[in-house]
């Protein structure tokens, strides 16, 4: 068969990361044409997958204008303008994959979805978490009846003090009016990931959370009137420091993420210049984020069962933990291993998760959906996507109503 051609919208960290299935699976998919605004990031994967120079522009609508000339696309441009070029290309009948979120409004995720309903299009949103190895066999788990009927799951995101400070405080996804807020942003993941555990339609919400640490009130004395880390008195004793926190990993040797999003210069001065003078050096209680740094949901499900998530800043950043109740059994899991204790027998068996060899990120679950999606192209079946359009607006629309949910301070039906 003919490799999958596949266009990239959006070249930064998540489009790179998706057209890197083809420089390991050139036989399956090829990458034909890139749009970035960044001259950097537009040149330089055009460069790694030798797109030709006609295909390589600043403006998706240039590429969605021409006649179709690809299979596929991936759709990775900034969370505030995925609905304009996901209808486009659904319109001209383009497979999709959108990372996630959909959109950053309800009335744009209902949009998209009805755009690829209406064309057939093969769709894929960038619900990574549900490809994984520890989420499949999980998943399986379950499904066999281990634990009996699953009556209530905690689920817990230590999003991790220094992942929260460079994403959602300097970085791109701090800032509701330029991204969106932090349940659908960062957890919406999360969201969708439990009701595909539990196999069953949210129906109720609530939800608590705020900004709580990162603001200019909880700043320390001592950091006086700095507002950069390389000009502080205080830095050697912030757990949030830029400084320590990029030049540490610039020491290690790591040139990857989260370094390549502050910088393409890999020197130490280029990148003390950024911290000089761009967002990722500016002091964690001096920024312009208004994004939650903790959050509680509640969820009640059709069948009545329920789920308590907690996304939580300042951790150690690490995997995701769940705890999953039913009536014969209890299941715990954090990514890397499955214990279940067994309510009949008092016994307790650890299952082992098989590793993705290929794993680029997020437990393997990148390599995991690439790898699905090019299939479904491929063999022009659907059935092997696991976050298709219909449930994806479902979980979409359960986030919308629990951020709601928080803001009222109240009970939402979804």
């Amino acid at each position: 068969m003919k490799p999958v051609t596949l266009l990239i919208i959006g070249a930064g960290s998540r489009g790179k990361m998706y057209a890197g299935y083809a420089q390991k699976h050139p036989d399956q998919v090829e990458v034909v044409g890139v749009a970035d605004p960044r001259d950097y990031y537009r040149t330089h994967l055009a460069t790694i997958h030798e797109v030709p120079n006609d295909n390589v522009v600043s403006d998706w609508q240039e590429l969605a204008d021409r006649p179709k000339f690809a299979d596929a696309v991936v759709i990775a441009t900034p969370d505030i303008l995925h609905r304009d070029p996901a209808i486009a290309f659904a319109n001209k009948g383009y497979d999709i994959l959108l990372e996630k979120p959909l959109a950053p409004d309800a009335e744009s995720c209902r949009r998209i979805v009805e755009a690829v309903q209406a064309n057939n299009n093969i769709f894929a949103v960038g619900h990574v978490m549900r490809y994984t190895n520890y989420t499949q066999k999980l998943k399986s788990l379950l499904d066999s009846g281990l634990i009996g009927d699953i009556v209530s799951v905690q689920h817990l995101e230590p999003v991790g003090y220094w992942h929260y400070a460079h994403s959602f405080v300097r970085g791109n996804w701090g800032n509701e009016g330029r991204s969106s807020f932090m349940l659908l942003a960062k957890s919406c993941h999360d969201i969708d990931w439990l009701r595909y555990m539990i196999g069953q339609r949210c129906v109720n919400v609530t939800s608590f959370g705020s900004l709580l640490h990162f603001r200019k009130e909880q700043k320390p004395a001592a950091a006086g009137d700095a507002t950069r880390c390389l000009d502080c008195a205080y830095e050697s004793q912030c757990p949030y420091s830029a400084k320590r926190f990029y030049l540490k990993r610039l020491a290690s040797g790591s040139t990857g993420w989260p370094l390549d999003v502050i910088t393409t210069d890999f020197s130490q001065q280029g990148v003390v210049d950024v911290l000089r003078t761009g967002p990722y050096g500016r002091c964690v209680y001096e920024c312009d984020n208004d994004v939650v740094d903790h959050q509680v949901v509640n969820l009640e499900y059709e069948n009545g069962a329920t789920a308590s998530f907690t996304m939580i800043a300042t951790s150690e950043t690490r995997d995701r933990e769940t705890i999953i109740f039913g009536t014969r059994g209890e299941i715990r899991g954090n990514g890397h291993k499955i214990v279940h204790y067994d309510f009949l027998t008092e016994e307790t068996h650890e299952y082992e998760i098989e590793r993705v060899e290929e794993a680029s990120g997020h437990g393997g679950g990148d390599y995991k959906l690439m790898q699905s999606f090019v299939a479904a192209v491929a063999q022009r079946d659907p059935g092997k996507i696991l976050s298709g359009p219909q449930e994806s607006l479902e979980t979409h629309l359960t986030v919308f109503a629990a951020e709601q949910a928080r803001r009222e301070k109240r009970g939402v039906a979804v």
